[in-house]
């Protein structure tokens, strides 16, 4: 491409660097930004870590990542230099998941992380918080998961149909990056959950095998409403182990509607754990009554008389299984039931300090 300042780029010059990215198999199935050593040094210059840092990698498959690789998959994804220091940021909080720095990334489930954003950095680098949140249309929130992805795919060479042993795989693999709304949130941020202080620009993240929405505009009884999630986050289809875990997502007007009465945070996440299951008819006639020495469900026959006193099951082990977070606008009473891969860890990771270029959507 020119080098003239203000030049038009050479489109076609353009697509022959894209092709090149494409032929060597640097892909997840959409164009790639070629990167240059001038554009590579930006990204570096966003952060104290040394290039040569190992950040992760994966004993099993023989490989590991540094900063430099992180750099690349970052650009390569989109992302502008100043977001570099969030991808980072994600990257650790994900290797504090369990299943992240095991086989996770490998599962026939084909997990997707999710990435939830604290603190100032959302509105310097435009990340979205409020409408739309799950969807696309804001470059921070695309390229920063997307960059995730890359550095899975190209530092860890999980490829599809190779490493990576999906079943079906979810359509969000590497897009679910989101801002937290803080700012409508009647309860404390996912940062300061983990400990962390207020108002630290912070990413919290964990694996997911998917998202299902929870849409209840038809009530203002907070019972009512915490009943409909309950039966969202209790459907046999979802239970695999004995116990399970699930995020809840909530969007500010069911948030605000549990805070008016008197719901803190701990007291949703206790009434979940107290409500959430399925009787023992119910999961005999889904095939999951019984529950082996691994806590893997399986049709154990149980008997009519072993099902017919509607002895209840509780599917959630602790508070600690329902992390909840608030994001999305104040337009219609919407939520995001979350199926966490495993358990969160409950840690989130602070964002490096750097000079912060006004951002670009």
């Amino acid at each position: 491409m020119s080098s003239e300042p203000g030049a038009a780029p050479d489109p076609d010059e353009a697509q022959r660097a894209i092709e090149y990215c494409y032929a060597r198999g640097w892909s997840d199935g959409l164009p790639l930004v070629p990167v240059s050593q001038p554009l590579l040094d930006e990204f570096l210059a966003q952060t104290g870590r040394d290039p040569d840092e190992v950040i992760g990698g994966l004993p099993h498959v023989g490989r590991e990542v540094t900063v430099a690789i992180a750099a690349i998959n970052a650009a390569m994804a989109g992302c502008r230099p100043e977001y570099f220091p969030v991808v980072l940021a994600a990257w650790d909080a994900l290797r504090k998941d369990r299943a992240a720095s095991g086989g996770g990334w490998q599962s026939t489930s084909g997990p997707a992380p999710l990435i939830v954003v604290n603190g100032p950095v959302r509105t310097e680098l435009g990340i979205n918080a409020t409408g739309g949140v799950f969807g696309p249309g804001f470059r921070a929130n695309a390229t920063i998961a997307r960059a995730i992805g890359l550095i899975v795919r190209n530092g860890l060479g999980i490829e599809p149909q190779v490493l990576e042993q999906a079943t079906q795989g979810l359509p969000g693999r590497w897009s679910i990056c989101i801002g937290e709304n803080e700012e409508q949130s009647p309860w404390p941020p996912m940062a300061v959950d983990a400990g962390l202080p207020a108002g630290t620009s912070a990413v919290s993240a964990m694996l997911l095998r998917t998202a299902e929405f929870v849409d209840n505009r038809h009530t203002n009884d907070p019972e009512q409403l915490l009943w409909d999630f309950a039966d969202t986050i209790s459907r046999s289809g979802a239970l695999i182990f004995r116990d399970t875990s699930v995020g809840i997502v909530f969007g500010p007007e069911h948030a605000q509607l549990l805070a008016g009465a008197g719901f803190s945070k701990a007291d949703v996440q206790a009434w979940f754990v107290e409500h959430c299951g399925r009787t023992a008819a119910d999961l005999h006639r889904a095939g999951k009554d019984g529950v082996n020495e691994k806590t893997v469900r399986y049709a154990a026959q149980s008997t009519a008389a072993e099902t017919a006193d509607g002895q209840f099951h509780r599917i959630l082990p602790s508070a600690a299984a329902v992390p909840i977070a608030v994001a999305g606008a104040r337009n219609a009473a919407m939520s995001m039931v979350v199926r966490v891969f495993g358990l969160w860890s409950g840690q989130s990771v602070a964002i490096a300090e750097v000079p912060v270029q006004e951002a670009a959507r």
